[in-house]
């Protein structure tokens, strides 16, 4: 047989062998075994809330304010006091009816105090418990007169219609709160005229005059000499008197003067050189008898600089002599004094320190 044929032999041979086969058979489909599912963690308990703790009674005064930290002594105050109220702008923080014993702190016998925040143009207005805490307060303590300073804010002479009518709704609210806690005094910066002073001049009188009208009461208007920096109203005596005059003469009664000797010496009334001509000449133009209370503050900026910068007294460029006369001069004897120095580290040491020196120079 030749190799052809066996080799279609042999082929024909492995196609037999190969039908003889069985089919192979297909792998069954792999059944799906479900996962078990993980154990769940227990979720953590949560802590059991805690009881609220009720407020400790605290003092809620400036913490710098502890008088406990001051190493300075109060001043000595005669019984009988041969002086008018002295002491110092005192922090209302908590509420009115703690100024008087921050006052007492310090050794005063006056203060001065904000009955809002000064520098927002939100309202206060005290409840008759507040009211009534504050009388009882100054009863109980060694403090025999005291004024408010007014907002930052306000500017009464201002040409801009909103902002002045902002200001005299503030004002006016103010009066009504000194008012009612029967304040002696509001001291208030006349304001900035921007435009033109005569024009200034005007709105800052009318406005005054429609909140005075608004606002009866005991608490006399104190307007405070200023610095004379930019357009502010105010920085002499002859410009202070034109104010005060445009007040229709029914208000007469409830009008005075604040004098701050950084502002009259900054403004360019030489306290040190010239005493006695700075005091005649606001003698001349606005009377002793509107003095309703004096600023005693050093100054910073030099005579004339017309810089509002205050300084501890004795440590400025007016120095302790002027100071020494002031707290002489039979003239001002009683009339109330006011520091409004810096306070330093704490809310006391420096105002001790202060209202010791200037009874020192009075010789009480």
């Amino acid at each position: 047989m030749s190799a052809k044929k066996k080799a279609g032999k042999k082929k024909a041979v492995a196609k037999k062998t190969a039908a003889k086969r069985p089919a192979a058979k297909k792998a069954a489909p792999k059944k799906s075994v479900p996962k078990r599912p993980a154990p769940r963690r227990p979720a953590p308990k949560k802590p059991a809330p805690k009881p609220a703790k009720r407020a400790a009674k605290r003092d809620i005064r400036p913490k710098a304010s502890d008088v406990r930290l001051s190493l300075v002594p109060k001043p000595v105050v005669p019984d009988p006091d041969p002086l008018g109220p002295l002491g110092a702008h005192v922090s209302s923080q908590g509420g009115a009816a703690l100024a008087p014993e921050r006052a007492d702190d310090i050794g005063a016998t006056g203060l001065q105090l904000f009955t809002k925040v000064p520098n927002q143009w939100k309202e206060k207005e005290f409840s008759a418990e507040e009211v009534a805490a504050y009388r009882t307060a100054l009863a109980a303590s060694g403090q025999r007169w005291a004024t408010s300073h007014d907002s930052y804010l306000i500017n009464l002479a201002s040409p801009d219609a909103t902002l002045r009518a902002r200001s005299l709704e503030s004002f006016t609210l103010e009066l009504k709160r000194c008012n009612a806690l029967g304040l002696d005094a509001l001291v208030s910066h006349p304001g900035n005229f921007i435009d033109e002073r005569e024009s200034g001049i005007a709105r800052n009188a009318d406005a005054i005059t429609e909140a005075l009208e608004a606002a009866p009461g005991p608490t006399r208007l104190c307007m405070e000499l200023t610095a004379g920096q930019g357009t502010v109203i105010g920085s002499t005596f002859e410009e202070m008197a034109d104010l005060l005059a445009r007040i229709p003469k029914h208000l007469q009664h409830r009008l005075g003067v604040c004098l701050d000797t950084c502002h009259v010496f900054a403004a360019g009334y030489d306290l040190v050189g010239d005493y006695d001509g700075v005091w005649a000449r606001f003698d001349d133009l606005i009377g002793f008898a509107r003095l309703g209370v004096l600023h005693l503050n050093d100054s910073l900026g030099a005579l004339g600089s017309h810089k509002d910068r205050h300084a501890l007294i004795g440590e400025g460029c007016i120095g302790d002599g002027a100071f020494r006369r002031i707290m002489q001069d039979e003239r001002l004897r009683l009339v109330p004094k006011m520091l409004e120095t810096p306070k330093g580290d704490d809310m006391v040491s420096n105002d001790r320190r202060m209202l010791t020196k200037l009874r020192a120079f009075a010789g009480a």
